[in-house]
């Protein structure tokens, strides 16, 4: 007997209608009109009489129609648990499930895998439940128990033996031998039309001989791991929520009380790290367990006690997380340990290999197993992330003993200051810096000034977490070694606060002393905080001069000498910048050469000496070596030029240093240049003009410091007037 469905697609696709024409002739939606040609769905006699009507089929299809026999009606929902209102989120998730579910006829296994507690279950139950209509002998959801407390995996042949009996099998034809079973069932299967969830697998052998190879049925499966060995399933790696779905799913499990305020709400969500179990848990306490949001939230930000808090008697964060890092073998189980020793959740792969101690080989095949068991993320720019969570539970429960831990962290320690060493040479090769000896304990984590640059940009926070958990030289060396990058960056908080804890870690050394409290006197007065500066720098010169430093001495001077600048003590400016020039001359260090003709050129053109400041400019910019030098230089030269009153030779150069800086991308010398092209139509009496350039300006760097920026100082003045 011809089937309809098959032979509706056969006439369509011979008349040349594709099924979006077709849908439209008909008047019944495309996806149906899948359904029904590829059998997943009953036509009825209307739609084959309208299909018989567009294709000229003189009555031939109507007739098919009527010799079917009556399909049996859907068994319905036979083994999913009972609708929840608190699913929430996954709207990708579960579109991409519904397509593998629906139209994709060559995929019949889907793998949903991620973290324990990351609601693996719940979106298998959602698309299960969404699709239910599409499977006529039901849905069925089986726990194989392969992550449960105190209780064995269950085994394929166990698993068969529920699936046939849910299937109708007669008990006595199911047979007692393993093989059997699983042959009967791929059997049935094929002849069947049931949707199934595998849920909670441990591993790919437990449901392999299970699967279907072809027909109707098709398989969910969830685990913890990813289940590579699967590579005919198509698989889907889940994470947390987002962090509005993760607010939606609290404030829906709170039922609509307003005890907790969406900041609060908020708070505590991010400290659940997103992860649904977790925040189920926060939310229940709450509501059952007498205490305020406030109250809760300030246990949960501990990470002492994150934890503890996030346990019930039946569930819980900890004992999820347990059940799954038990099961790792011992190297694996030492790596996350070791891992936890890092100040960032997330870490580069060689960072990771400086912490564990291993060649590079052997540390990728660790973190390969642990990437498959969800306990760490490896994305394709080589960085390893670990949950928030999963880093508490490491620290708490996997860290290995104090000397271990010890001896990792000062490797973790050595790798990050060889890096920023080798990072700060490569962005500024001319800088005169201290000699310092550092060992890498990995591969080079970068090989040119912008894989140095893109690195520095990517883990200067956890260089500052660093340094408050180092108390000997390496942290006031790391401070030295992010300073000329926090210069470039102006991030200046992070610079002081870096350099602080680096002052501490300097007591009874006065040459490092003097060398981080000149850091901060520069940090200071980039922030526009000069008098804050110039006593920073005076303690630094005393500091080198205790210690018999001379090159230091000078950097203190010359540096003091800036702030003083800005004081409006210039003939003490100009005096200071002019020793520092000769024994910068004497000693060949050009690039602090070129540094101090600049700040000489500004000191002249304070006192109007604009021949003698123009030449120290155009010395400055001949010699830079470094193109932001080069910029810098014209900059500098346009300055003088604006006050010296040649209009047209400063808007020049500030166009010339505009162009540059871009190519050099440098918002912060660009915005300066932008700047000063506003101040020259602002001068000419041009004021939209003006606007306009100085709107450029602030794209590119909105908090030009009016204190110490001649140009920002030359804007504010203009608008006042």
């Amino acid at each position: 007997m011809v089937e309809l469905g098959p032979e509706l697609r056969r006439r369509r696709e011979s008349a040349g209608y594709s099924l979006d024409k077709m849908a439209k002739l008909v008047h019944f939606t495309k996806g149906h009109l899948s359904k029904v040609e590829t059998g997943r769905t009953q036509a009825n006699r209307e739609l084959a009489a309208a299909y018989d009507q567009v294709l000229g089929a003189n009555g031939e299809l109507i007739a098919i129609a009527d010799a079917q026999p009556a399909r049996r009606k859907p068994r319905g929902l036979m083994g999913l648990p009972a609708h929840t209102p608190h699913f929430v989120g996954r709207g990708p998730e579960l579109t991409a499930l519904g397509a593998v579910l629906g139209e994709r006829q060559n995929i019949r296994v889907a793998v949903i895998s991620g973290m324990a507690g990351s609601g693996k279950t719940a979106l298998a139950v959602a698309a299960a439940r969404t699709a239910a209509d599409s499977f006529l002998d039901g849905c069925l959801l089986f726990d194989l128990r392969g992550h449960s407390p105190g209780m064995h995996p269950q085994s394929p042949a166990e698993t068969a033996y529920h699936l046939l009996q849910s299937l109708d099998t007669t008990h006595d034809l199911i047979p007692a031998d393993p093989d059997g079973r699983v042959n009967l069932l791929r059997d049935t299967l094929r002849n069947r039309d049931v949707l199934v969830v595998l849920d909670n697998v441990r591993h790919a052998g437990q449901v392999r001989p299970l699967l279907p190879a072809e027909g109707r049925s098709r398989v969910i499966i969830t685990s913890r791991w990813r289940l590579p060995a699967l590579d005919d399933a198509w698989h889907l790696d889940i994470d947390a929520l987002s962090p509005a779905e993760a607010l939606r799913l609290f404030q829906s499990l709170m039922h609509g009380t307003t005890t907790v305020d969406e900041p609060d709400a908020a708070a505590i969500v991010a400290h659940c790290g997103h992860l649904p179990l977790a925040i189920r848990i926060a939310a229940a306490r709450i509501l059952r367990g007498g205490w305020s949001a406030r109250r809760f939230l300030q246990r949960l930000a501990d990470r002492s006690t994150k934890l503890t808090y996030l346990e019930e008697t039946e569930r819980g964060v900890s004992a999820a997380l347990a059940i799954t890092c038990d099961l790792l073998p011992p190297e694996q189980r030492e790596l996350l340990g070791l891992m936890a020793n890092h100040p960032s959740t997330t870490m580069p792969v060689p960072s990771v290999q400086a912490v564990a101690g291993l060649a590079p080989g052997d540390t990728d095949l660790l973190l390969d197993g642990l990437h498959e068991a969800h306990l760490v993320s490896r994305s394709e720019d080589e960085q390893v992330r670990l949950h928030d969570l999963v880093h508490t539970y490491a620290m708490q429960h996997v860290r290995p003993a104090d000397e271990v831990s010890r001896l990792a962290f000062d490797r973790l320690t050595d790798h990050y200051l060889a890096a920023a060493i080798a990072a700060d040479k490569l962005l500024e090769p001319a800088r005169h810096r201290p000699a310092i000896e550092a060992t890498l304990h990995s591969e080079a984590p970068f090989e040119d000034a912008a894989g140095a640059l893109a690195w520095m940009r990517s883990q200067w926070p956890t260089l500052v977490r660093l340094t408050d958990l180092v108390t000997d030289r390496r942290c006031w060396q790391l401070a030295l070694a992010v300073r000329g990058f926090f210069f470039q960056e102006k991030l200046y908080d992070s610079w002081i606060h870096m350099h602080l804890a680096a002052l501490t870690a300097a007591a009874g050394d006065p040459a490092a002393t003097g060398r981080v409290l000149n850091g901060i006197g520069m940090a200071r007065l980039e922030m526009g905080q000069v008098a804050e500066s110039v006593d920073c720098h005076e303690r630094a010169l005393r500091s080198f001069v205790e210690a018999g430093d001379k090159p230091g001495a000078v950097d203190a001077s010359a540096s003091l000498a800036w702030a003083r600048m800005h004081q409006d003590e210039v003939p003490a400016s100009l005096e200071g910048l002019t020793a520092a020039l000769a024994e910068y001359r004497r000693t060949g260090r050009d690039r602090n050469t070129v540094i101090t003709l600049r700040g000489i050129a500004f000191a002249l053109t304070c006192l109007d000496r604009f021949d003698e400041a123009r030449a120290h400019a155009t010395e400055a910019r001949r010699s830079a070596a470094a193109p932001i030098d080069v910029v810098r230089g014209i900059n500098c030269l346009a300055w003088v030029e604006y006050r010296a009153g040649a209009a047209a030779r400063a808007r020049d150069l500030y166009a010339e240093a505009a162009d540059l800086a871009e190519l050099a991308d440098n918002g912060y010398e660009r915005a300066r240049a932008l700047t000063g092209l506003g101040n020259l139509a602002g001068r000419a009496g041009d004021h939209d003009g003006a606007a306009v350039w100085w709107a450029q300006a602030a794209e590119h760097y909105a908090d030009l410091v009016p204190v110490v920026v001649w140009e920002a100082r030359a804007r504010e003045e203009l608008t006042r007037a």
